[in-house]
């Protein structure tokens, strides 16, 4: 593909109207339609008041000879009322023009920002939306559609609206070639298109280099937010920063702006010298060859044909100025439209295969023989186990394995818990089992079935996950919670159910509008929660989701909040809620894992233990190391606060697994 500095300024001026146009039909064949005649429409006016006001100028003399009522007077507030006409008739269009340019700059965004969300919400996966270049162009895209200033619909409302800008052109040139001179009126439109190219040019240089600082804004917009949020504000306070921030952000706004200024320099001087010096050349030259031609006796040149070619000459000539309704919108609004094509590009090159490919066998081969195939339309209840065969994974654009050949079974209707130290790839195999990502290798089965071959919702209806990051949704409690099962939103019934069982109701029945109240301060009427209160609520649309027909539940990290006592009393009840599904957990805590069925430990994308509590700790391997570490802790937490021990029992010996238990 040719850059942009092999194709030239010219050529690329040329394509980026080219592609312009082809979005501007977005907005309608009659909205354009409309949009094109306003503004040739607008074009002309002004031609026809400089020809209307000439020949008043002309007719004056013999209109004040003749007197009122004679044909020189009528004929004289005759083209005074065109030229008045002419000039209202600007004042009343220019509005116009305007009022439609914003519909079909609106048009053609709106569509582009459907588009947008289309395709951020079509994919199966999360790999291009967790992708940085991928994302660094969506919130490139985003910030000039959100603003709506130099946004792509806005580049299509300004290059129509050259057409009134080059109407006026061509009728001032025919004004002075047909009343003057045809080589004079070529020599008018070379400077005006002189002065348009190196404006418009300078101006598309000017926006590549800033394009260019992008990452530069996009931090200067990092941190200007972050100086007006509230939760910054507080540690900005009490640590003191806010001098200090003030530099950072002042020394972060001169790396972006002293790189634009010296480009301004370079774009915009020395050429405008040139140019200027041709524009007045020119206009000299037509100037001096006017009057000498008007003053000649034997000239046919009349006062009316003079005064016409003048201001014609001059009214041309202004039109070598910048358009703020079109220069910078075309030069800087398609960058945004650029963006968005990146945007889908990435998308496309990073969304992995929804079903397993026809001549993949190696799920086949790695079940027994007779394994039969998926139904393509249905995902059947889980009977007997979930099997990691042999799963690598990469995330897009890295080359680090998170999960290196995992072999990994969870049985059907027990708990499994899954412990390793962060960046051991616990997450990540979550999000492997949601199909939020595919194996770069290997595959997952549902009883011998590679999970691939179903498709992605049906498999993803049996599935109740809450991640460490669960969403907060600024809509009512009940909602927060019914999303778990969002078919059975209705229910309200069942909400209350799974709230009172998380131990929330008392909580949710206190704000202003119950389970009806928004999630959310700066809605009317709407309230928030604390930390461990949104971690119920999560844990409750989980299991929302799980009386709904998701036999499998998934809790990563699911009791972060809540303090150690807190959730020790939770997992003894949800243990019972919860009996008979499918679970995989994901705690750092173990007060809370000790309690499954079977526990794995994952380390460096692999599974190096696996049983139970008590066989765990008898191998006395790394999950019996770390578990000591974490009673050690906690009980060392618990003497340190002891009357008779002020000391903290520095002495005091290993505890035993009985006290690690209670400690937990």
């Amino acid at each position: 593909m040719t850059s942009r500095k092999e194709r030239g300024v010219p050529a690329e001026l040329a394509l980026a109207r080219v592609d312009i146009t082809v979005l501007t039909r977005r907005a309608g064949a009659p909205l354009i339609i409309l949009d094109v005649l306003v503004n040739v429409l607008l074009g002309a006016l002004p031609v026809v008041f400089v020809v209307a006001a000439a020949v008043v100028l002309g007719r004056v003399p013999a209109a004040v000879d003749g007197g009122l009522g004679s044909h020189a007077w009528d004929s004289l507030l005759d083209a005074f009322f065109v030229a008045a006409g002419a000039f209202i008739g600007q004042q009343i269009v220019a509005p116009v023009r305007e009022s439609v340019g914003d519909l079909v700059a609106r048009q053609v965004d709106g569509k582009v920002i459907d588009d947008v969300m289309a395709a951020a919400t079509s994919t199966t996966g999360v790999g291009p939306l967790e992708d940085p270049r991928v994302v660094e162009d969506l919130r490139t895209a985003a910030r000039e559609l959100e603003t709506w200033v130099q946004s792509p619909g806005q580049a299509c409302a300004g290059q129509l609206a050259l057409i009134g800008r080059y109407t006026q052109l061509a009728g001032y040139a025919g004004v002075v070639g047909a009343v003057f001179s045809w080589l004079a009126a070529a020599g008018l439109v070379v400077a005006v298109m002189l002065f348009r190219y190196g404006l418009r040019g300078g101006l598309r240089k000017y926006a590549d280099v800033r394009f260019e600082l992008d990452g530069a804004e996009l931090k200067n917009d990092y941190l200007r937010a972050l100086a007006i949020d509230a939760d910054a504000a507080k540690e900005i306070r009490v640590f003191g920063l806010i001098d200090w921030f003030r530099e950072l952000w002042r020394q972060s706004y001169l790396e972006w702006l002293k790189p634009l200024w010296a480009a301004r320099r370079r774009i915009y001087l020395w050429p405008f010298v040139w140019f200027t010096a041709w524009g007045m050349a020119v206009t000299a030259s037509v100037m001096a060859l006017a009057g000498h031609t008007a003053a000649d006796p034997g000239s046919d040149l009349s006062l009316t044909d003079f005064v016409m070619v003048i201001t014609a000459a001059l009214s041309a000539l202004s039109l070598g100025e910048f358009y703020r309704e079109s220069d910078l919108p075309t030069a800087v609004g398609m960058h945004a439209y650029d963006a968005v094509r990146r945007f889908f590009s990435g998308l496309a090159a990073g969304e992995p295969a929804a079903r397993v490919p026809a001549a993949r066998e190696s799920a086949a081969d790695s079940t027994a023989p007779g394994t039969p195939a998926a139904d393509a339309a249905t995902v059947p209840e889980p009977s007997g186990t979930i099997r990691f065969d042999k799963v690598s994974f990469h995330y897009p654009g890295q080359q680090r394995m998170i999960l290196d050949e995992l072999d990994l079974t969870l049985p059907i209707g027990r708990c499994t818990a899954l412990v390793g130290v962060n960046g051991a790839g616990k997450t990540t195999l979550v999000k492997l089992l949601a199909r939020l990502h595919e194996p770069t290798s290997g595959a997952i089965l549902l009883d011998g079935v590679d999970i691939r071959s179903y498709p992605v919702d049906a498999w993803r209806a049996k599935l109740g996950v809450i991640f460490q990051d669960f969403a907060r949704y600024e809509v009512s409690a009940a909602d927060n919670v019914a999303f778990g099962s969002v078919a059975h939103i209705g229910d309200r019934a069942g909400v209350r159910a799974v709230v009172e069982a998380v131990g929330l109701a008392d909580a949710l029945d206190a704000l202003p509008r119950g389970m009806d109240t928004p999630l959310a301060r700066h809605l009317e009427g709407g309230a928030d929660l604390s930390g461990g209160q949104w971690q119920r609520i999560a844990l409750a649309r989980a299991l929302f989701a799980l009386r709904n027909g998701s036999p499998v539940l998934v809790l990563d990290e699911p009791t972060a909040s809540l303090d150690v006592r807190a959730e020790a009393g939770f997992f003894k009840e949800f243990t019972d809620l919860a009996h008979g599904a499918t679970t995989l957990l994901i705690s750092h805590r173990f007060s809370t894992v000790r309690q499954a069925d079977l526990i794995v430990v994952l380390e460096d994308g692999r599974v190096t233990e696996h049983g139970s509590h008590e066989e765990l700790l008898a191998a006395d391997g790394r999950y019996a190391h770390l578990f000591r570490l974490q009673a050690d802790r906690f009980t060392d937490s618990e003497d340190a606060g002891s009357e008779d021990d002020p000391g903290g029992g520095k002495d005091a010996a290993a505890p035993s697994e009985e006290t690690v238990g209670r400690a937990l």
